[in-house]
């Protein structure tokens, strides 16, 4: 093989060397040549050795289903694997639908701790004369979550405390303060219209059609893939027919010249060219049989359900007349259909518009962020009254009793007692207390204000909007590269029904004439006008137009298909309706 190789490569690259240099006259060089391996030289076929089992593998014949086109495209549409991942395909989407969707599910937070701080008492005001302890319980909820709407998020925050402390400065021990604050952030600039969140649903709704265009597509393609096939049966069970006629007929011709030898009419090795001419025929048979299984095959893994199917096991047999009625259709009407029902462009479409989905978020991206920040929140406390004196004045108290008993002695009014410090009655009481000083909005607090957020430079926005409208590009490019490519389909398989419609009348031409000269030579033959091999040359002629003549017919039925799926309209016209969702 090497040394082939080589010289072929002399023999084509010396006479472009000596078209590149007038004045050379180079002489070729040849490899020498190479005995190739004697192989088999003695094989005979046995001629005594019985004939395999010639029936289809694993079919019984005897059990026979009729079978319409009707009912293969519906167990295709039903069983089809294809199908079947289209369906799954589409349930994806739409979880992923929901998944997008659920950006915008508020979330809740809580936390529950005891907390015990024990600090020294490094100050006169510390109110504790070795250490500060204090212990709380607290509980706090948080929900926050996005706005379906104009980009804002909110929180509401909810906080509860037990609170006991060892300092003699708490009025209340234990007390239960409360707060409760509701914060809302709303974009002014970026993030206003449009927003990460948006579009992931956008895309997700977008995606949805475009696996609901795909499943269409595999419906479109499951409903051509099955006509072809049923056709490929059809031909290939009439085609067996074909042959085993022609079988017959040969036979029946070795017997009519066996009894010419015998009349002495008919020298004997003319037998021998008949017998031939069946064991021609037979191989043909035995071919068409095997064309027969190898279709049938091919349509039960389109409609059966899985391989443990009973139509495995069973003979199909397609009863759909096959004269179907040829549509007249125009060009551009053609063309308008594919144009409106391809899911290929419909796919384009959805993907296109995708893209203007990025286009719009990467470019509010480029913009500053400007951002209203506005809460409000009101707080609550109660708890219980401390019994022990005020420690401010508690130092005082003997003071004044001895000036007080002073003033006595010298005639003089004593000093008023100080007036004592009380709470308000609503901050008495336990942790329902709080609640309601909580709701009842005394003490509350509020904030508004914007928030800035410009980056100096923003190239990653900047190279993701770039990059976005290159890709809108390509895609407009590949819209009319697909509307081209359709073009095509549609002009190629409008010709091919024309012409095939063209073949079949020609072919059905050719075997009514190639009966007429069969007949014609065997009167002849009979009456010693012609020879054994024109009676043959005539036969094998007859079962080849046969052949041809259904070859056209199930080819043309196939073109109708083509033209169907070319143009998108395989759905309504087999009256096949597709419930994706």
């Amino acid at each position: 093989m090497r040394v082939f190789v080589v010289s072929a490569l002399m023999l084509v690259l010396v006479p472009l060397a000596a078209a590149q240099d007038p004045a050379a006259s180079p002489t070729p060089t040849f490899a020498p040549a190479v005995d190739m391996p004697v192989v088999a030289t003695d094989f005979r076929a046995s001629l005594t050795k019985p004939l395999p089992n010639l029936d289809r593998v694993g079919v019984d014949s005897s059990q026979q289903r009729p079978l319409t086109m009707r009912e293969a495209l519906e167990m295709a549409l039903a069983n089809n694997k294809d199908i079947e991942i289209g369906r799954d395909n589409v349930a994806i989407a739409e979880f992923d639908l929901l998944g997008a969707r659920g950006a915008y599910d508020p979330k809740l937070n809580t936390q529950t701790y005891y907390e015990r701080i024990k600090t020294p008492a490094a100050s006169f005001l510390s109110g504790a004369s070795e250490a500060v302890e204090q212990s709380d319980f607290t509980g706090s909820a948080r929900i926050e979550g996005l706005a379906p709407k104009y980009g804002g998020n909110y929180k509401v925050e909810f906080s509860s405390i037990r609170l006991t402390s060892n300092s003699q400065f708490a009025a209340l021990n234990p007390q239960y303060p409360t707060a409760l604050t509701f914060t809302y952030t709303q974009p002014l600039w970026r993030g206003l219209r449009f927003d990460l969140p948006r579009r992931q649903i956008e895309v997700a709704k977008k995606n949805l059609s475009i696996t609901d265009a795909q499943f269409r597509q595999r419906a479109i393609e499951t409903i051509t893939n099955v006509q072809r096939a049923y056709w490929d049966l059809v031909f290939a069970l009439r085609n067996l027919q074909v042959q085993r006629d022609a079988v017959r007929d040969a036979r029946t011709q070795l017997e009519h010249n066996r009894r010419l030898v015998e009349q002495g009419t008919l020298a004997p090795i003319d037998i021998v060219a008949v017998e031939t001419q069946v064991a021609t025929f037979e191989q043909a048979e035995f071919v068409a049989l095997e064309d027969v299984s190898r279709s049938e095959n091919n349509l039960k893994n389109l409609i059966a359900e899985n391989r443990q199917s009973p139509f495995w096991n069973t003979s199909l047999v397609p009863i759909d007349n096959v004269d179907l009625t040829v549509p007249v259709v125009s060009l551009p009407f053609a063309m308008t259909a594919a144009l409106q029902n391809r899911p290929e462009l419909q796919q384009s479409d959805l993907v296109r518009e995708i893209n203007q989905l990025d286009q719009r978020l990467y470019r509010d991206q480029t913009t500053p962020q400007v951002d209203l920040v506005g809460s409000y929140g009101v707080v609550g406390t109660a708890g219980t009254v401390v019994s022990t004196t005020n420690p401010f004045t508690s130092s005082n108290n003997a003071v004044r009793e001895r000036v007080n008993e002073l003033s006595v002695l010298n005639g003089l009014d004593p000093l008023a007692a100080p007036p004592a410090s009380t709470l308000p009655p609503d901050l008495v009481g336990s942790y329902p207390q709080s609640l309601r000083n909580l709701f009842s909005d005394q003490f509350n607090n509020y904030r508004v204000g914007v928030t800035i957020s410009l980056p100096l430079r923003n190239r990653t926005a900047e190279a993701n909007l770039g990059r976005s409208l290159v890709e809108g590009n390509r895609i407009a490019t590949q819209r009319q590269q697909l509307e081209q490519l359709i073009q095509v389909d549609v002009r190629n398989a409008l010709q091919t029904m024309r012409s095939t419609e063209a073949r079949l009348r020609a072919a059905a031409t050719a075997r009514d004439a190639a009966e007429k000269q069969y007949a014609s030579e065997q009167r002849k033959f009979d009456t010693g006008q012609s020879t054994v091999f024109l009676v043959l040359e005539r036969q094998t002629m007859l079962a080849t137009a046969r052949a041809n003549e259904l070859r056209a017919q199930t080819d043309l039925n196939k073109a109708i298909a083509e033209l169907q799926r070319a143009t998108g309209n395989a759905l309504s016209a087999n009256n096949v309706t597709v419930k994706v969702r």
